[in-house]
């Protein structure tokens, strides 16, 4: 009885100390702002707005001092960066340049201090990095249900040399974060471009051409198991696709197109390549949302009863933060497509970077992996 009391405490302390708090105090040093200007701080965590920029404000103490206390439980790591309320008026390094996120484990009450010169919408702010190679733009594609959006196509080296020569497709969601920062949701792309022609002149992989489809203030819908994921689905092969293959030296069977992207990205091109299979013979899904919160696509892959899918899959995932709450989903993917007769580096990739947080520069870092799974020489 003692000894069973004695546990029961035990746990109980340790469910105390998983719950403790600590107290996290955000300082802002603004010389520049006029009396009228907000500050805000905005992180990965719903304390935090997740990622909403105007969402959580600082209480102003003085001119050009701004406040704000948080308290957070113990051991979690967070991400964040300062505002005016807006992505346009975020703050930025002393050099102007667009900084990275923040980042703070919470071990024990702390007081961080950022003195903030220079806002973008009050900079010529730099921005690191610039579109590599040739890209061309096509706008406004409209399909019955869905908001209109653009694309952006980047060409080999050598499409306007070899006029005989046609390519393999990768079509990419997201299309304004792979090749140029200026239009990255976060001012960081994919790096695509330098990826993919680094890797075509060292003669890793075949020239090929990306299309970037530009997403819409839906994209969590239109990227999900939904009626205008469906859409959007249809809206690449009935329109977009035919449309590339029309105006480009395209490849255009199966085995030389291929999908990809991240987040509700990757699950989307998980949906091109197991629900459209005659049109994608490959899918890469980086740090996917296969099943999370209210999104379960395992579920639909352990469901199929027919013939094994001819499709080779690419799949990878990070360890920090949002990944690391991905992971459990994307093991059970893995699992489920092995069971469906996927066997691993043949026609199922899996790659875990433990280190690696659920951003851009993650991501650009890894997509070097499908370019040459797929594409190889």
């Amino acid at each position: 009885m003692l000894k069973r009391i004695f546990v029961l405490l035990v746990c109980a302390m340790l469910s105390v100390y998983a719950q403790e708090k600590v107290n996290i105090t955000f300082r802002v040093e603004a010389p520049t702002l006029n009396d009228s200007d907000k500050v805000f701080i905005v992180g990965n965590i719903p304390e935090l707005g997740s990622w909403n920029p105007g969402r959580v404000e600082l209480e102003k103490i003085s001119k050009g001092n701004y406040q704000k206390s948080i308290f957070l439980n113990k051991e979690i790591r967070i991400e964040y960066k300062f505002t005016k309320g807006t992505w346009q008026t975020e703050a930025l390094n002393n050099d102007a340049t667009v900084p990275q996120n923040s980042v703070l484990t919470t071990k024990h009450d702390t007081t961080i201090t950022a003195v903030i010169k220079n806002w973008r919408d009050k900079s010529n702010f730099k921005i690191a990095g610039q579109v590599t190679g040739k890209v061309e733009y096509h706008k406004h594609f409209v399909f019955d249900g869905l908001k209109p959006r653009d694309i952006i196509v980047w060409l080999p080296p050598d499409y306007d040399k070899n006029k005989n020569e046609r390519y393999p497709v990768f079509y990419m969601h997201d299309g304004q974060n792979l090749f140029d920062p200026r239009t990255s949701s976060m001012f960081v792309d994919w790096q695509m471009d330098e990826t993919a022609d680094s890797l075509i002149h060292k003669k890793e992989i075949k020239p090929l051409i990306i299309v970037g489809i530009y997403n819409t203030e839906d994209r969590g819908i239109e990227y999900a198991d939904t009626p205008l994921g469906h859409l959007y689905m249809r809206l690449i092969v009935e329109k977009i696709k035919p449309f590339i293959d029309s105006l480009y030296r395209t490849l255009p069977d199966k085995e030389n197109t291929a999908v990809g992207g991240s987040s509700m990205g990757g699950l989307i091109s998980m949906m091109c390549a197991w629900e459209y299979p005659n049109v994608f013979s490959k899918a890469a899904c980086f740090s996917p949302a296969f099943k999370i919160a209210d999104i379960d696509y395992v579920k639909n892959v352990l469901e199929y009863s027919g013939k094994k899918k001819k499709i080779t899959l690419y799949i990878d995932n990070g360890g920090v933060d949002l990944d690391a709450r991905l992971l459990p989903g994307v093991n059970e993917m893995v699992k489920a497509l092995e069971e469906k007769g996927f066997i691993e580096n043949k026609d199922l990739f899996f790659f875990v970077d433990k280190t690696a947080t659920h951003n851009e520069t993650a991501w650009a870092k890894r997509v070097w992996r499908p370019l040459e799974i797929f594409f190889a020489k």
